[in-house]
């Protein structure tokens, strides 16, 4: 399983790299937090019709036990998908690292 760092991701997001950011979580933890520029994708069968193979994707969940993120690359990988990266950390790992989120229940956002 390739991963990615919070610092790597930041760097991405910061310099505007053309990739999917994919949280793999339900509606009302979504709605509640997520990285912004987050793709939103609560079932296996969105997240394949969402994607395309050639994409740059990283899948992310809430925390390093959330096994979502680790379903979700299984599934792509599994699909043929190529270039799958997964930010174990989750939301619990950005937000300890004071990196933005939005979201309703985002404080100050």
């Amino acid at each position: 399983m390739n991963l990615i760092t919070k610092e790597e991701l930041k760097a991405k997001l910061d310099q505007g790299d053309d990739f999917k950011l994919v949280f793999v979580l339900g509606e009302w933890q979504y709605r509640a937090k997520h990285i912004p520029g987050s793709l939103h994708v609560d079932t296996p069968e969105k997240g394949l019709a969402q994607l395309n193979k050639e994409d740059d994707i990283v899948v992310y969940c809430s925390n390093p036990q959330c096994a979502a993120s680790q379903y979700a690359y299984k599934l792509l990988e599994g699909n043929d998908f190529q270039h799958i990266r997964r930010y174990a950390g989750g939301i619990q790992d950005w937000e300890e690292a004071g990196y933005p989120l939005e979201g309703e229940m985002v404080s100050g956002g």
